[in-house]
Formats: structure tokens, sequence, C-alpha cells
């Protein structure tokens, strides 16, 4: 899909930082914060997610008070007949994998999973490694979280003592 063109202004930004610091702001609190009336927010806001820009809003969840505990990486090693589309259809299957992606190096696929437990967690890597295309794999189990208010480490809410810099960072990130 081809991203549309759409002008994003400072005012874009600022919305679209405030989002990211909290979705369920309302537009009137938005507006408030960067000198506009809720309905020109809400007009940009619209605006922004017909171009794509704005993909969604969701709940960020600590997978800890959901019972997924033990955390990995795993590093994935395919033979040559294992294309993107492949891995994406195995990726789906598993509940576990938090989140999949391709990348550059030796490894072809890089797999965020979240499990139970250790040994829910081995099962896991069974199972992916029972793949037919897939030749190895290297795990690496996450001790702890260098940046635990990250929606990465399940962060329901920013940690008080970087609220304030959230934002900013937010901002420039645009």
């Amino acid at each position: 899909m081809t991203a549309k063109s759409t002008p994003f202004d400072e005012l874009d930004r600022k919305i679209v930082a405030a989002l990211i610091e909290n979705a369920r702001a309302s537009f009137a609190e938005i507006g408030a914060a960067i000198g506009l009336s809720a309905t020109a927010v809400k007009r940009r806001v619209d605006r922004l997610r017909k171009a794509d820009v704005i993909t969604g809003f969701r709940a960020t969840v600590r997978p800890a008070a959901l019972g997924w505990r033990t955390e990995a990486y795993i590093e994935v090693y395919c033979d040559s007949a294992a294309p993107p589309r492949r891995l994406a259809e195995v990726a789906r299957r598993y509940p576990e994998i938090a989140a999949a992606m391709t990348v550059t190096g030796a490894a072809d696929a890089l797999l965020h999973v979240r499990a139970t437990d250790v040994g829910h967690f081995e099962e896991v890597l069974e199972r992916i490694r029972s793949e037919p295309f897939v030749r190895k794999t290297i795990s690496y189990m996450v001790l702890s979280h260098l940046l635990p208010e990250s929606p990465e480490a399940g962060a329901s809410e920013r940690a008080p003592d970087t609220a304030q810099g959230a934002g900013s960072d937010a901002a420039n990130m645009l």
C-alpha cells in the first residue's frame, strides 16, 4: 500500500505526540494543550487517520497481569525456501509471538515471545523449531527492561518520574 501524501505541520506533530502520550486524551484536552479548539483537533485527527498517519488506537496491557511472566527473543535461521510471507503465516499461528520481523545479519527473522513460564517458553520454542523450514534458533531470555515505560515492556502507563520527558521524546521522534 502506498502512503498517501498529506501536509504534516507542527500542530499535527503536537497532536500525534499528545496521542502517543495518552491515546485517551479528549480532543478538548489536546486542543487546550496546543491552542486549538476540540473541533479543529478532531478535523486534524480525522485527516491524519484518513491519510494513514494515525493507524489506530490501542490499550497497552501489562503482560504479567495476564500471566505472561516469561519473555524472550528468538533468532530464527531458515533454509533458503522460507520467504517472509511464510514466516508471517507461522508467526500468526502462535499466540505467544508478540512481534515478528525479518532482519539483516545472519538470522532470517527475530521473534518476540511471551510465555507463562520457562516450561511454556520451551514448548513454544520446540514448536517453532519443528517448522520444516527452520534450520536453527538462538534464544535470548529477557531478564529486565531497561526502559520499563516503553510499550515493548508492556507498560500500561508511564512511570511518574519519566512522564515529563516522555512527551518531549514523543514529539522529537516525529
